[in-house]
Formats: structure tokens, sequence, C-alpha cells
């Protein structure tokens, strides 16, 4: 279980204090990993991403080959001060990456290395902005999202779990979390069979999932209605990439406090970890490869959704 974990890195972002600066060092005290902090400026508005790269015993670290795992943890603050006071829902997303990271490392320090390596990264901003959205106001973020992009999405990952609080709509309307399809360079492909195994497992549960539309996978910035920026680093990488939404039966606004349920943060947490052993031991494929070739042999590629369309040409 990780629920040590989630109170813990809890405890350090509720604050309005809370930096990546403090997150890393309380990182480092647990053991050896690569760790940076980036604090990016944009106008009045500032926030730190961070990096946790944890070596697995084959993986691209160590001279090995096996695959590496991403996790980021996407939102855009875990907090909306001076607005209201205290950890907002939006910041669900940061808090599992960050649970998810230190339970690696305690792992590690024990003798118990994955077989691949994972790369966590995110963002900590306790003053973040608030925007307008219907049906439930978002959060706003203090950087753009090409930016946000960049920061979080590694050309070492060979997958990606996006983790976004997704509580703000009408379309998944469950306690705890879901999964979408597989997402690949424009594709929308089918749900893998090895993600939803690893989420039976876990839950005890049939597993929940949420469709996305094409809109989704375009990058923000054009226009066109978003469900929000879960799948927004698929716009950024060739790597499979499928979100992990964390959810509730009622819809709550991202900025809203007190809303952060533990259980459902250990539980995507739990869940993302055990992906991470499955993707680095080769036993959990996010996606079909010779299906995705067959694909683009017969319809081309679809990768013009990653970029902003015709109008930016």
């Amino acid at each position: 279980m990780l629920i040590k974990q989630v109170m813990e890195m809890f405890e350090l972002l509720d604050s309005p204090a809370a930096s990546g600066g403090e997150v890393a060092r309380e990182l480092e005290r647990r053991g050896p990993a690569e760790i940076t902090v980036r604090t990016i400026r944009d106008g009045d508005n500032s926030t730190d991403f961070i990096r946790i790269a944890v070596a697995g015993r084959a993986g691209k670290l160590a001279g090995g080959t096996a695959p590496t795992l991403g996790i980021v943890g996407r939102l855009g603050g875990i907090g909306a001060r001076p607005e209201v006071t205290g950890f907002v829902s939006d910041g669900d997303g940061a808090l599992c990456a960050l649970a998810v990271a230190a339970k690696l490392l305690d792992m590690k320090a024990r003798g118990d290395s994955l077989e691949g390596d994972v790369i966590l990264c995110t963002q900590i901003c306790p003053h973040a902005p608030t925007q307008p959205h219907e049906p439930v106001p978002f959060m706003g973020s203090p950087v753009d999202m090409a930016t946000m992009n960049r920061e979080e999405v590694d050309p070492a990952m060979d997958a990606v779990l996006s983790i976004d609080t997704t509580k703000g709509n009408g379309i998944i309307n469950v306690n705890g979390f879901a999964v979408s399809q597989t997402v690949k360079e424009g594709y929308i492909l089918r749900y893998s069979e090895d993600v939803l195994n690893v989420m039976r497992r876990t839950t005890g549960k049939a597993p929940h999932t949420f469709g996305v539309s094409m809109q989704d996978i375009t990058p923000y910035g054009n226009g066109v209605y978003h469900l929000n920026s879960i799948l927004q680093p698929a716009t950024a990488t060739r790597a499979p990439v499928i979100g992990v939404a964390v959810t509730t039966e009622q819809m709550v606004a991202g900025c809203a406090t007190g809303a952060t349920h533990f259980v459902d943060v250990e539980e995507t947490a739990r869940f993302a970890l055990e992906v991470a052993k499955a993707f680095g031991a080769g036993t959990c494929r996010f996606y079909d490869e010779e299906e995705f070739c067959r694909l683009q042999a017969r319809y081309g590629r679809m990768d013009r959704l990653m970029t902003l369309g015709a109008d930016a040409v």
C-alpha cells in the first residue's frame, strides 16, 4: 500500500510554501535517484517542475534494455491562493506521481528494484490562477501547455501514464479512477487489456474506463473543446500514452479544496506502481505494435493531430 507515502507527500504539498526543492530534499532522503527541479516563470506566475528518474535493475540508466515508463502528474496547480486556502482537487495528479516516486525509493532502499527505469514528472505550484470553464471552473496554469509538455514529457519515456484529476465533467461518474484508450501519434487505439488486467487486480473491481474524442488528443490553443489536459502529453511524444483520470460521482471543480480522497489517490498510485513493475518487465503492453503498423499502412499517418493544424502552417 502507498497510504504512508500519500500522507507524507500531502503534508509537503498542502502549504503555501510548497516547493520543488522541498519535495526533492524529502525524496533524496529516501534513497538515490536522479532528481532535477526547474523553476519556470511566466509574468507574475511561476511553478517548479520536478523530474525523478528511478533506475531499474536492467533499465537504460544501468546500461540495460528494459523499457522505461513515464508517469506524468498533470495539473494546473496544487493550490489557488489567495482565492482559496489549501490543497485543491486539481493537485491529485501531482500527489499520485510523487507518492509513487516516494514508494519506489522506499522499495529500492530495502532492496526491491524494478526491472526498468521509471521517470516521474510533475509541477508544484501552490499559487496557480483559475479560469472559467463549463460546467465547473478549471484551474488555470502558471505556464502554457507547450512549456508543461516540454518539462514533463521526457524523450526517454517508452510509454506514458498521464494522471490527472478529471472531476469537473458529467462524463465519468464514479469515485476512484478510470483509464482511457491508448493514444499514439494521432491514433486513438483500443484499450490495453494488459493495463485493464492490472486495474482489475489492484482494485478488485471491474475496470472503469472513459472514452476520448479527437478533440481531446489535439493540442490546447486550437480553439476546440477538451475534456481536460489529461492527454496533452500525447501531443508531445510518439510513445503510447494512457490517461489515468482521478474521478468522482459528482462534478467537482478543480479549484475546490477538501476534495482529495486518500482512498482514491492511493488506489490510483498503487495501480500506477503495478503498471510500472509490469511494463519494465515486458509483461504489460500499451498497444499492439503489429496492428498499429497495419493501421498506418492502410490509412496513413495521423500525427497532424499532434499539431495546431492548418492555421498554424
